[in-house]
């Protein structure tokens, strides 16, 4: 463990929440040095900050951490600060202005009649103090961006930086959690309600009625843990990372084992708090709402189940192919200035605005909205290949543009509505088109004048890119590096762990014996160490329980609306082979993009949106006619 270079990450989403985003490159075990093929693997927003190890000590300190994540490893400190999920408001928006995207419930209402914040002072009140959080957040977002990218990474300014961000996040959590937050959430409801008694279809005030819905979730959420136990998260978060850095570097997971079930009781301790009487609601999905809103445990079982009842015997029949695709295109010498013009002329081609955001270059991809009109992305590269740096680029894209097109009233109301949708909308680009066979017909000529050099013969056809970047690694032990055939059963395996654990079927302490069992029964894989086994991770030690399914969730979601999408756009591969994505881009727009938060789950979007809930059906059958071809079996 060494603090001479750590770093702290806050992660500043759409809707204000400081969130995680877990960045995958932590591991030391993987060969290329933290470069993984799989570049999908974030959760929708995250930046990793150096500070000093005095700012450190400083920034623990302040009680806005109460929801902190502090993630020690032997090269990051990561603290992943859940000041609130606070609404963002701009200073001139209006309620009429939020409607500019019809509500689901008022979807029969003719016309905005009644401005909702000219009839009541307490919202009104409301939205001027949500408005002051949201400067704050729009600050520390900045600094956040430029710590990352831009300023010095020595110790001196870096803690002084550190001082800054701690400075503003103390003051948004104070100000967030003000009870007179919650005063005005109750009276601006009473004074909605009476408006409703009359004019119960107006649009205005049923978008008021989802903003405040919104709003007294958060603040419920962020209110009911008491001091006692959000300092004791906190020192937790810090004392079990420490814990998991040591064990991972020694392979030890008994010496971890009494810090991990302390995280499992002190996350089933807050859900049971969070969760209140509505005991019909097991904890695992209390736990599971903070990242996938209005998704039950056994809506995923019954998911899950689908998905690895068809990839295990599906995988072994590609496994058994004798024609695996050739991996020569993939590795060479890329000049990095190319690379990055390359990534940078596609990106944009597929719809990232550049107008309203920015590309840059860091250690980890990550995506980062500074506010509605200021979205940034960045990515890396390296010079013996390429594949990485594409992909990362247009996965950074895919959340990117999904921040870019969501309304701008700055509310709860007009962010991403969980972490499985902003996932599919990262995975549609990478994958279904980045990873598609018409993607390499126009973006091939792009690639050879970018990497084929007298040093580095690059005269690769679109075919042969097409299936190198679509081989599958069968022995692969890390998650992040599994390429998409086979990644999902990781995802299973993590979540049907935390999910016994928290149910109270599996000891902690019997981790590593369920572990290896389940990677022999999915993958046919012998687990030879608990740090390339159940120590590979960092969500656990930091208290992230509930987020793995979202990684899944957000693949099955991607193949759906990829389907609906060449449903209503037929010639679409033709379109992507000519480098036309902007239909394709509106069709997202206009079915995910700018309904934010105003359906409940992701389920009720599908189905409004392409009259269906998730089927993983279309994500399995995205998978066969992929495989079944490329590695030439029945």
């Amino acid at each position: 463990f060494d603090l001479s270079k750590p770093q702290i990450l806050f992660s500043i989403s759409h809707n204000n929440i400081i969130s995680y985003r877990y960045h995958e490159a932590l591991h030391t075990t993987n060969k290329s040095e933290g470069r993984s093929r799989r570049t999908g693997d974030n959760t929708t927003q995250y930046s990793h900050h150096t500070i000093a190890p005095s700012a450190t000590a400083m920034i623990l300190s302040f009680k806005t951490f109460a929801r902190a994540s502090l993630i020690l490893s032997a090269r990051h400190v990561l603290i992943s600060a859940f000041v609130t999920q606070r609404s963002f408001v701009a200073s001139t928006a209006t309620t009429a202005q939020m409607t500019a995207t019809a509500t689901p419930d008022c979807a029969a209402a003719a016309t905005t009649t009644i401005n909702f914040e000219e009839h009541s002072k307490s919202y009104n009140d409301l939205l001027e103090r949500l408005r002051e959080i949201t400067h704050l957040n729009h600050a520390s977002a900045v600094l956040n961006y430029d710590r990352q990218v831009f300023m010095p990474q020595s110790d001196k300014p870096q803690s002084s930086r550190g001082k800054q961000l701690a400075v503003l996040a103390t003051i948004a959590h104070q100000k967030s959690t003000d009870p007179i937050i919650g005063k005005l959430i109750e009276e601006a409801t009473a004074d909605l309600n009476e408006l409703l008694k009359t004019s119960a279809d107006d649009e205005a005030l049923l978008t008021a009625k989802r903003v405040l819905e919104l709003e007294k979730d958060t603040y419920t959420k962020s209110t009911c843990i008491p001091n006692e136990l959000a300092a004791r998260k906190a020192s937790l978060e810090a004392s079990a990372n420490h814990e998991w850095v040591k064990a991972r570097q020694s392979n030890d997971f008994a010496a971890f084992a009494p810090a991990l079930k302390d995280c499992f009781d002190c996350a089933k301790e807050i859900a049971e708090l969070q969760r209140g009487d509505n005991t019909d609601v097991s904890l695992y999905s209390q736990m599971l709402d903070q990242f996938e809103m209005g998704m039950a445990s056994s809506r995923i079982d019954e998911l899950f189940d689908k998905v690895q009842s068809t990839l295990v015997p599906f995988i072994a029949q590609i496994r058994a192919s004798e024609n695996a695709p050739s991996l020569d295109a993939l590795s060479g010498k890329f000049n990095i200035d190319a690379q990055k013009d390359a990534c940078q002329k596609i990106v944009t081609a597929i719809g990232f605005d550049e107008g309203h955001g920015r590309i840059d270059v860091s250690v980890h991809p990550f995506t980062m909205s500074l506010s509605g009109a200021d979205v940034r992305i960045t990515s890396r590269f390296s010079d013996d290949e390429w594949y990485q740096g594409l992909m990362g680029t247009i996965h950074e894209g895919g959340h990117a543009m999904y921040e870019q097109n969501l309304g701008d009233s700055e509310l709860s109301l007009d962010s991403a509505l969980s972490m499985g949708v902003h996932e599919s909308q990262s995975l549609f680009w990478e994958r279904h088109i980045g990873k598609s066979r018409a993607f390499y017909e126009w973006a091939q000529p792009i690639l050879v004048e970018a990497f084929n050099t007298d040093d580095n013969k690059f005269e690769y056809s679109a075919e042969e890119l097409y299936a190198a970047v679509n081989a599958v690694d069968f022995n692969n032990l890390i998650r992040v590096e599994a390429d998409e055939l086979t990644y999902p059963l990781h995802v299973i395996l993590r979540y049907n762990i935390e999910r016994d654990v928290v149910a109270g079927k599996l000891d902690v302490a019997d981790i590593p014996t369920r572990w290896n069992a389940d990677m022999k029964s999915l993958l046919d894989i012998d687990v030879p160490d608990d740090t390339t086994g159940c120590l590979q991770d960092i969500h656990w030690s930091c208290l992230a329980i509930g987020y793995f399914p979202t990684y899944l969730l957000g693949s099955m979601m991607a193949a759906q609306l990829a389907h609906y999408c060449k449903v209503a756009i037929p010639d679409m591969d033709d379109k992507i082979k000519a480098g036309e994505f902007d239909e394709i881009r509106n069709w997202l727009t206009e079915r995910v993009h700018t309904h934010g938060k105003r359906y409940k789950s992701l389920d009720d979007l599908l189905l409004a949106e392409v009259g269906e809930e998730l089927n993983p059906q279309y994500f399995l059958d995205y998978l066969k006619e992929k495989y079944v071809p490329l590695y030439k079996v029945e």
